[in-house]
This record gives C-alpha cells, structure tokens and sequence, in this order.
C-alpha cells in the first residue's frame, strides 16, 4: 500500500510541558484512521502539527512523499482540513462560501460543482448558509476541505453536534470517499462508537503518547471473554483459578478470558462441582471498552 501520510517521532514542548510526546503514525491511500483521546491528550496540537498551524519541538511529517519542513506548499497543496469547527459566511450562500475558497486555493469553478455534487448540496448551494442545518453546514465545510482534489482529509469532530441522522450522512460521505476516490481520512472524534462504524485503523493517545493503535477488529478482539451466569461466582472463581484462567466477577456473572470453543470443559467442570450454569454466551470488548482500559478510565472530549 501506499502511505500518504506519515508522522514519525512527533514531539511538541511548551515551557516545561511535554504536549505530544514521540507520536508515529502512518496513513495509508484509501484508508480512514481514527485519533481518540481524552481531553486535553494531545490530539488537537498534532493535528496542528500535521498541517502546520505549528511546529513540532521534534519530529517529521511526510504527506504524499513531501516532508511537510521542507517541501510545505507541496505537502499542503496534498491536504484538505477542518480544525475544529468549519469556517463558513453564514450571511453568504454556499455556492459563495466555496467560490471565495476556490479563489484562495485558484482552482476553477467547475471544482464547485464536483464538491457539491460529493457532498450531495447541488440542490441547496444558492441558498444562505445561515438557512442551512449543523450537518448541511458540516458537508458544506467538508465540501470546503475537498476543493483542489487532495488526497488526505484531516477532520477534527466531523459529527461533532450532528443528530444520528447526520452523524451516519457524514459516515456514508467519508466511507465513500476513502473506497471510490482511494482519500485517505484522518479523524480526531470523540464518538468511540461512530470510529468504531467508520475507521479502518485507530490510534489512542493519551498523556501525549499513543497507547494503542491498530485495525479496529485487532483491537476489540484483543480481549475474548466468555460470560457466564451462576448461582455460586466465588466458587466459580475458585475453579477459574485452579486453571489458570483470568476472569472478573459480578454480583451473579463470571467473565472468563477463554475462546468459545474451550469454554465446555470449563463449564463441565462447573457442574461437577454443583454450580449451576444459567447462560453463556461470547462476548468481545467494544472500542470505548478498551478505550476506557486503555486510559485508565479518562473519557474523551
């Protein structure tokens, strides 16, 4: 595959405090990556980083093959962005809003059309943005970020606001994206469960460095436990350790680190020993489940 962005050893100081601390990462084409952490974690000054709002303490960013130090209009010209929130003419139509951006980045007018038509706005862009509702004004400022064709889509809180409705127009858009037009996507979200229906690959940061990163069924995967209800935990707990086995228990559950296909000896043991079983079923670890093991319990901004 091919990469078209790469951060490597990324490292922002301010005074006496590490911010971001030897971040790497890389982005290959076609691929939407997920940047989760919690607030104050670091995830805004990278993104800063990589689009060159700042400069890093230490560290490079390649885009596209350029190093963003040395070749920055090249690396730039690779890059479409929204940090934060979109920054639209509310008091201007939409078709005016991308007219004024298309001026500043001098790509043709034909480049409005082609946005508008990704975003699904032609029907709307000769009316006031100021009419417009929080996720036609997120397409309009990803239609924005999408002027001049590049091939990496920075995002901070794409569906920040959004009802579900939106929140899933917006995944559609980006998934779209990523699979018909090979755009690498990189969002910084606090919806651990949206990240975990649109991105291929996420990487947590937390205290100014990555954790975790990986695809997201690596990461859900990483813990397979098999639940199961009893009628006696502590003595279905002293079974599980007599094998070896890591659990955890509730007041009527016994969660026990085992793969589906090992658990009928287990459970047979259980019964020999006059524990009642009531049910059993897999279950996997969902993302903001590792994200909260991960971080120690910190929820996202």
């Amino acid at each position: 595959m091919t990469s078209t962005l790469t951060a490597t050893n990324l490292t922002k100081i301010i005074g006496d405090k590490t911010i971001v601390d030897d971040v790497s990462f890389e982005l290959q084409r076609g691929e939407i990556f997920g940047f989760l952490g919690p607030n104050g974690a670091g995830k805004t000054t990278t993104i800063r980083m990589l689009v060159g709002l700042i400069k890093p303490t230490s560290g490079n960013v390649t885009i596209c093959g350029f190093d963003q130090r040395h070749q920055f209009e090249d690396a730039m010209r690779c890059v479409g962005c929204i940090v934060e929130n979109p920054d639209l003419y509310r008091f201007m139509t939409g078709r005016e809003n991308l007219e004024h951006f298309a001026r500043m980045l001098r790509v043709g007018s034909n480049e409005i059309e082609r946005v508008a038509d990704l975003v699904s706005l032609a029907h709307r862009l000769e009316q006031r943005v100021g009419t417009y509702s929080l996720g036609m004004r997120q397409r309009l400022g990803i239609a924005q970020a999408l002027l001049g064709d590049p091939k990496l889509l920075i995002l901070d809180e794409p569906a920040n606001g959004l009802d579900p409705a939106g929140i899933r127009e917006i995944r559609e858009l980006l998934r779209r994206l990523a699979s018909e037009r090979e755009m690498s996507i990189f969002i910084s979200s606090h919806l651990l469960a949206e990240i975990e229906l649109t991105c291929d690959r996420v990487a947590i940061i937390h205290k100014g460095r990555i954790l975790r990163e990986g695809t997201v069924r690596e990461l859900i995967s990483s813990r397979r436990e098999m639940e199961l209800r009893v009628d006696d935990v502590a003595r279905a707990a002293a079974i599980a350790t007599d094998r070896n086995l890591t659990y955890r228990t509730d007041t009527d559950r016994i969660w026990i680190a085992i793969e589906e296909p090992d658990t009928p000896p287990v459970i047979t043991a259980l019964v020999d020993a006059g524990i009642n079983v009531f049910h059993a079923q897999r279950r996997t670890q969902s993302l903001e489940e590792m994200f909260l093991e991960a971080t120690g319990g910190e929820t996202v901004d």
